[in-house]
């Protein structure tokens, strides 16, 4: 039987893309949860009925829309929805690219511990909630597993795993991982997916699975270079001297980080930007906040593109430059312009004022349209339309530009000749320093 049951959810792992993971333990090297757990409740036992309280509770609490959008999130199966809901309470955004080493850990160990509840759901093979009760599944995700056993609970077990596993690397966290994973849980009655017993069961279940991964040396050795990757980039985060979010200093900005994005002249996500936020000197963020105080009472709000850059973001931007044959973007940002000329007109260079933190690329957003202003020409453009004093465009256009550039000088800024996005703070004060840590 459970030989059966191995090979049915390798399969299962081999349709799953991205998820297929050799498992670090098999079936027969794990626990059999059907002999180390107890059966569900029977129905009429004082268990059972409290399973069935519980599940009017979970009604109820879908009235409230914060928790019932909750739910809806902790109810997509998938790695990407657990590991972004736990990325929070974590501390660092979780993923293949931003921090692989986690990920491989994160997605072989759940992976492994998946295999865990195939045998207690066919063997059982639990009523779902809303199946008894004859109602509509409350998830639309929910309603394909109606015909498939509750006990345990599969969306549980990966949420305890994940938080298990990510404590591990940051002990610290541990408080806010478990009190998120709990509330995966409860998700599960909310929905009504999975009756309160699933859920109780399923976090021991979890612990079981959690302590047998420690039995592989490829797990444990997983593991120590999880924790080194996050010890690394939280040393950058930590370690950023007088930097700060801009948002801390000026909450009334709007983020548009394009770099973290993939609309961009490189047309991917760069190198160094972990998260879609702005850092800059305390100095810089301190002399913004009196320029947004300046343009609010004009009815704009600052619109931030990009601010610090780490220089391997910089040395990305060079090979891509070097690579001629990559013109993926370029009927939007350098339409007119020769790729293999990028150094030779000054586009790309192998340093950056925005690597010593105190330059910021920005535009205003009228409050009033709640729209963009039209600067008559589009962030990141290759040519003489982002000069700031180009006359090509309308009086409308130009006077926008002005006001931005007029507003930022007042404040201590100094602006680029060949961008209207583009200030640098004049007494920056690392002048002659280039950083390297990541935008986190």
């Amino acid at each position: 039987m459970r030989r059966l049951l191995s090979v049915i959810l390798l399969c299962v792992l081999c349709f799953t893309g991205a998820y297929a993971q050799e498992p670090y333990l098999t079936t027969q090297q794990l626990p059999d949860l059907i002999q180390c757990l107890p059966a569900p409740p029977a129905k009429g036992s004082a268990a059972f009925k409290y399973d069935v309280k519980r599940y009017k509770w979970g009604k109820q609490q879908r009235k409230n829309a914060a928790r019932a959008e909750m739910a809806r999130r902790d109810g997509v199966w998938s790695y990407e929805a657990l590991l972004t809901e736990l990325s929070v309470p974590f501390g660092l955004p979780i993923s293949e690219t931003l921090t692989p080493e986690i990920w491989k850990l994160m997605v072989r160990s759940l992976a492994t511990t998946d295999q865990m509840r195939v045998a207690p759901k066919a063997f059982y093979h639990r009523t779902r909630p809303f199946v008894y009760f004859k109602e509509d599944a409350f998830l639309a995700d929910d309603a394909q597993f109606s015909g498939e056993g509750s006990y345990p609970s599969g969306h549980t077990m990966r949420s305890w795993t994940a938080a298990l596993l990510l404590a591990e690397v940051n002990p610290a966290a541990a408080d806010a991982l478990y009190k998120r994973a709990w509330q995966c849980g409860e998700s599960r009655v909310i929905s009504g997916a999975h009756w309160q017993s699933d859920v109780d069961v399923t976090r021991v279940a979890a612990s079981i699975g959690f302590s047998s991964l420690h039995g592989s040396e490829s797990f444990r050795a997983q593991m120590e270079l999880a924790k080194s990757e996050f010890s690394r980039l939280s040393q950058a985060k930590n370690g950023r001297g007088g930097f700060v979010h801009i948002t801390e200093v000026v909450p009334d900005v709007i983020l548009e980080i394009r770099y973290f994005g993939t609309y961009n002249f490189v047309g991917t996500r760069i190198d160094g930007y972990l998260a879609p936020t702005a850092l800059l000197t305390r100095e810089a963020a301190d002399s913004l906040r009196a320029v947004s105080d300046d343009v609010m009472a004009q009815g704009y709000r600052l619109k931030i593109y990009d601010a610090y850059r780490p220089q391997c973001a910089v040395d990305h931007f060079v090979r891509w430059a070097e690579d001629v044959a990559d013109t993926t973007m370029r009927r939007y940002f350098y339409p007119e312009v020769d790729k293999s000329r990028l150094f030779e007109l000054d586009y790309i260079y192998s340093k950056s004022g925005h690597t010593r933190g105190s330059t910021v690329d920005l535009t205003l957003f009228d409050m009033t349209t709640e729209k963009e202003v039209d600067m008559g020409g589009t962030f990141d453009w290759f040519g003489e339309l982002s000069h700031p004093d180009y006359r090509g465009i309308t009086t409308d256009q130009y006077a926008n530009r002005m006001i931005l550039r007029e507003a930022m000088m007042r404040h201590g800024f100094k602006p680029l000749h060949s961008e209207w996005w583009h200030f640098t703070l004049k007494n920056e004060p690392y002048p002659d320093t280039y950083f390297e840590f990541p935008v986190l």
